[in-house]
């Protein structure tokens, strides 16, 4: 057990000990402008907007925190963008229609949901190459890689499934059935419990990733809920979930799933990011077209940031 702690820290201190000074620049995908917002996160005033490409949905940075990656879901790529200089460097071949991803912390590589075509994509963004793409359910969606960069789980819509797959071989391990329509994955800090939203079925279910099981499923207990993307807190024992229309970021318990919070932002809330230190969140409100700030010891929303036309995703360089 100790030689497999010691392992782990050294996977993660490896994965995470070239990463660039932050810029503190907040990043919002707005699906219908077909931009970023670039947003200071220090005053919460907007910096810029970056024409990005056709329809972006999933966003998130490289291990290094040098790159900005965005699924350009109407292009098929992922565009590559200088966290620092805020250009277009570089637009990647990603398969069809890129509904989001998840990014490897140790090997860098992306992993891509190809929603029309049951696919994932395995991608070296430095190379550009497809190192694999593999067959999993209906509609994927969702994507989270394991801290150590393992596994990659990815979420089917229409198939009410979490895929569990090998990055060493690409092979699907295990096909967990859980809520219907599944959308947001998220990992605890060492990797070892996993987290999936279902959007229709409203509930959370908890994956234990060395059995490879569903241990624990709930519903939220908020009006209109209907979850959607996931984060938890740095000690692993909160989970915020936005509820999509019910318009909220619920705050649960990450043992038990039961409700401990509920925080309004704006309409139709999809993504969300957090601070490293736990103290901030930011989430992204379609219908508004606003990005809200919560305080997340408050337990309240302190700042609404208009955004561009029906954002979808935020990330968060801290």
């Amino acid at each position: 057990m100790k030689f497999k702690s010691l392992l782990l820290s050294s996977l993660i201190l490896a994965s995470t000990a070239a990463v660039a000074e932050p810029t503190h620049r907040l990043f919002a995908t707005n699906e219908k402008d077909n931009t970023v917002s670039v947003i200071d996160s220090r005053t919460n005033k907007i910096e810029t907007t970056i024409d990005v490409g056709q329809r972006p949905r999933g966003i998130g940075l490289s291990p290094d925190q040098t790159m900005l990656y965005v699924a350009i879901s109407e292009d098929n790529a992922i565009a590559v963008v200088d966290v620092k200089t805020l250009e277009v460097v570089k637009k990647l071949d990603s398969g069809d229609d890129p509904e989001t991803f998840g990014v490897n912390p140790v090997s860098g590589h992306i992993v891509i949901s190809n929603e029309d075509d049951g696919e994932a994509t395995f991608l070296d963004p430095k190379s550009g190459e497809k190192l694999a793409v593999v067959q999993v359910g209906i509609e994927p969606e969702g994507v989270a890689v394991s801290p150590t960069g393992k596994y990659a789980l990815i979420t089917s819509e229409s198939s009410n499934m979490v895929h569990i797959i090998e990055t060493t071989n690409y092979e699907a391990v295990a096909h967990l059935v859980v809520g219907a329509r599944p959308r947001g994955l998220a990992f605890n800090s060492d990797g070892s419990l996993a987290y999936a939203t279902s959007e229709i079925g409203n509930e959370v279910a908890i994956i234990d990733m060395e059995t490879l099981k569903i241990t624990k499923k709930a519903g939220i207990d908020v009006e209109n809920s209907k979850p959607m993307d996931i984060k938890v807190s740095p000690d692993d024992k909160t989970l915020y979930v936005t509820t999509g229309r019910g318009n909220s970021v619920a705050f649960l318990d990450a043992e038990t799933l039961e409700l401990k919070g509920n925080v309004p932002v704006g309409k139709r809330v999809w993504g969300l990011d957090l601070s490293k230190d736990g103290s901030m969140l930011y989430t992204a409100d379609g219908v508004d077209g606003t990005v809200s700030v919560v305080d997340t010891v408050k337990q309240e929303r302190i700042e609404t940031i208009k955004v561009g036309s029906f954002p979808w995703g935020v990330a968060l360089d801290d």
